[in-house]
């Protein structure tokens, strides 16, 4: 058995999970009744959930309150590229619904969560969370708070704090991270649970139900994922980025895509920048940023939903409007949660700019649930490999502007 597991811990943790995978379509097609390996499943994306929250307050903090000087740039470019790739792939998701517009049958049952009002509304819950208590926003996984007062205490500790105290702060990231890593071992095992309740669950019967729509969105997220983004990354780093692009969508795309939360997959992008041997006073702050307001995926999921309806109403969309909802979907995008299916409820928003009324967009709302067991899957692998590419590019253009060496 010792023998086994060493040779088991001797694979690549990706080959590792690509068996997990396959073993749990297996049982999920095979044994759909034994519902209790489903848990292996929440365990882990629990493990992952519990764990991210304090990785992110005690890494932010520990990295400001010890940083050195020079970070800022990196910040700046990161910041605006995290902000222009939403901005595109909101395009990206206007140009694919005007060439292939979708329309459903609005007749689903209307979903029951409560949306937001509108961007106002948004903006102000954005605001609300940032200033919210401490101690509730760790509880409560409310990363802007998380990331406002780990600045806040992280600038405060860089300000007053003694050498000593500095170091404990640091030991202190190093326990949490060397938790993170143990917890990310269990992967394999998690990814077999979360595959066999898909499977057992759904069948392949959700990949026929709204077919043409969850082919527009998945298509557009495959478009911004292997042209829109790279071609970003190719402008600032001058070379070919299909190595960093395909590793990041191998190694932290593939478990985003079952945890579907970028707020569990804080933890693996941290481990994946560590490999790419990124400065780990910036990644602990622009990962935790991305997660929040890197949102290809939902400024998709938005646009192509609210275009949608609007073509199921017969409604005609001007170019004016639609340049108008590129920028609403990324601010709302921005808003989005990090938690699976966050994005669905800013559909009405969206929506709300064609004059759309309420209770027709939570139909779209309930629609999205539906085929979120894809898309939202495919929306989070997005979101979440694009977090460590635009930070590994800030950092290597910064390199590259100093003549350092990069390799990824």
């Amino acid at each position: 058995m010792k023998e086994m597991i060493l040779k088991w811990n001797c694979l690549s943790l990706i080959v590792r999970i690509v068996i997990g995978m396959a073993i749990g379509a297996a049982l999920g097609l095979a044994v759909p009744q034994v519902t209790v390996i489903a848990i292996l499943g929440s365990v882990f994306v629990g493990a992952l959930k519990a764990i991210a929250p304090i990785l992110v307050f005690v890494l932010v903090m520990s990295a400001l309150a010890n940083a050195n000087v020079g970070i800022g740039s990196r910040f700046r470019t990161v910041i605006f590229l995290y902000m222009l790739s939403t901005l595109l792939a909101a395009i990206v998701a206007v140009a694919g619904s005007f060439l292939f517009p979708v329309t459903i049958r609005l007749d689903v049952a209307a979903a029951t969560n409560t949306p937001p009002g509108g961007l106002g509304e948004v903006l102000s819950n954005l605001i609300t969370n940032m200033v919210s208590n401490p101690v509730s926003a760790l509880a409560g996984a409310n990363y802007i708070g998380i990331l406002f007062w780990a600045i806040i205490f992280g600038l405060g500790l860089k300000k007053l704090a003694k050498q000593e105290t500095l170091k404990v702060i640091s030991d202190l990231a190093e326990v949490v991270s060397q938790a993170v890593r143990w917890v990310i071992q269990l992967a394999p095992f998690g990814i077999l649970g979360l595959v066999f309740e898909t499977v057992s669950e759904n069948g392949l019967g959700i990949f026929y139900e709204y077919g043409r729509l969850l082919a527009l969105l998945v298509g557009c997220m495959f478009v911004v994922a292997l042209v829109v983004d790279p071609l970003i990354a190719a402008i600032f780093l001058k070379r070919n980025p299909y190595p960093l692009v395909l590793r990041c969508l191998k190694e932290s795309g593939v478990t985003a895509f079952f945890t579907r939360s970028s707020a569990a997959n804080i933890p693996v992008n941290m481990a994946l920048c560590e490999r790419l041997g990124m400065d780990r006073d910036f990644y602990s702050v622009s990962i935790p940023l991305g997660a929040t307001i890197n949102m290809d995926g939902a400024a998709i999921t938005i646009t192509v939903m609210a275009l949608t309806v609007a073509h199921t109403l017969g409604m005609e969309v001007d170019i004016a409007s639609a340049i108008f909802l590129s920028v609403l979907a990324t601010l709302g995008a921005c808003g989005a949660s990090g938690v699976a299916g966050g994005s669905l409820l800013l559909i009405p928003m969206a929506c709300a700019l064609f004059g759309i009324s309420n209770d027709i967009a939570m139909q779209a709302v309930a629609v999205g649930f539906i085929i979120g067991v894809v898309q939202d899957s495919v929306e989070t692998a997005l979101n979440s490999s694009g977090d460590v590419m635009f930070a590994a590019t800030a950092e290597f253009y910064d390199r590259m502007k100093r003549g350092e060496k990069v390799e990824f």
